[in-house]
């Protein structure tokens, strides 16, 4: 198994005599665990480092702001895509020939660092500047699509384009998806991988697993991610300040047995739910007692992120009576967080049940995998 980055033969020849800007963050590792920095900086003139959500190094936590700084192991200057400006400027670009990105996802249209990449794709496009991205594996396997694609009017950073939650495509694929069906028109350059299928999950890789974001510690959190990212405009606590993050849903008002049993008598498919307590020490109810479930799949190929997701929500709005809210917009001018994440207004505005909304997403889905399979290398 090769990642991109481990493709020296290719990629070489196109940034060779290149000033080059690189999009990294501690994912950006060979196969020997050799940050991608360090790789380019001993064989190219490496002259930038562009920070994403989270920072260069990974050392901050969900939504903060990252600002610019001088790193301290290469002593080159980081520039932050994940603060004022999230689309790069004419003048964070000028003097670089090449902007290239190596970064790990988790699979799930949620994850800024797609959009980081579209926004840097878009820069380059429109500066001249040529784009390369080195592929790496999507860690929930590039074969099943789940969820319903943002509606106009919904789109912000946690889903800048049309797809769907899980949309399998590794980070190339998306990119070449992005280029084409987004009409960036960029000069983008993918580095590909060798020996990866798409029905591999990571660890099928035999590569170590380096935490995407602070609160993405294992395999099994990415794997559930698309179930639980919904409570994340919601009042419910998705297990941030927990060693189990979008494992532990719950909170204080919640009656964790009769939660569980509710949920294990729907028979979803590939999970099962037991009951947990558990005390966040930071984010949503920090300091609180909360009650409510962990999800345990048992079976990935058969288990539905998205449609778990919604019968978990459906259930702890029942069982919440008054308690439930959605979080208010960040801004004014904004949205609510829930109809970001779910790419429309429904859920909110409706006494919506899973199976109906989940019979929606369908078309969406079948319509999507015919779009994507063009796009796949593997």
């Amino acid at each position: 198994m090769k990642l991109g980055i481990d493709q020296m033969n290719q990629w070489l020849p196109v940034l060779e005599g290149k000033r080059v800007g690189l999009i990294t963050n501690p994912t950006g590792v060979n196969q020997n665990l050799v940050s991608t920095i360090d790789v380019l900086k001993e064989k190219v003139n490496l002259v930038r480092l562009y920070s994403p959500e989270h920072g260069v190094r990974g050392d901050i936590q969900a939504g903060e702001v990252v600002e610019n700084y001088i790193d301290e192991s290469t002593s080159l200057p980081v520039i932050t895509l994940y603060g004022k400006n999230k689309k790069p400027t004419k003048e964070m670009l000028d003097d670089i020939d090449v902007l290239a990105m190596d970064i790990q996802d988790v699979g799930s249209r949620l994850y800024t660092y797609l959009y980081t990449m579209s926004y840097c794709m878009q820069g380059c496009a429109i500066c001249g500047k040529t784009f390369v991205l080195f592929d790496r594996p999507n860690p929930i396997g590039g074969e099943r699509v789940e969820g319903n694609i943002i509606k106009e009017g919904f789109t912000s950073f946690v889903g800048l384009h049309p797809i769907p939650y899980r949309y399998g495509l590794t980070i190339g694929e998306l990119a070449a998806f992005f280029n084409k069906e987004f009409n960036i028109q960029c000069d983008l350059k993918v580095i590909p991988m060798e020996g990866w299928t798409r029905n591999m999950y990571y660890e099928d890789t035999k590569l170590a697993w380096i935490l995407p974001s602070p609160n993405m510690p294992t395999v099994d959190t990415a794997v559930v991610y698309n179930s639980t990212c919904l409570f994340e405009g919601t009042n419910i606590s998705e297990g941030r300040g927990t060693t189990k993050p979008f494992e532990f849903i719950g909170a204080p008002w919640l009656n964790a047995w009769k939660l569980s049993d509710t949920l294990n008598a729907l028979n979803l498919e590939g999970v099962l739910f037991r009951p947990v307590f558990f005390t966040p020490t930071f984010s949503k109810h920090t300091g609180a007692l909360c009650k409510g479930v962990q999800l345990h799949v048992t079976d990935r190929d058969r288990f539905l992120a998205v449609k778990t997701g919604l019968h978990l929500l459906e259930e702890i709005i029942k069982m919440s009576g008054d308690h439930f809210e959605y979080l208010p917009p960040f801004s004014q001018k904004g949205k609510p967080m829930i109809d970001y994440n779910t790419g429309n207004d429904y859920i909110r505005t409706h006494d919506f049940t899973a199976a109906e909304v989940y019979e929606q997403y369908k078309k969406d889905e079948a319509e999507f995998y015919k779009r994507k399979e063009k796009y796949h290398r593997y």
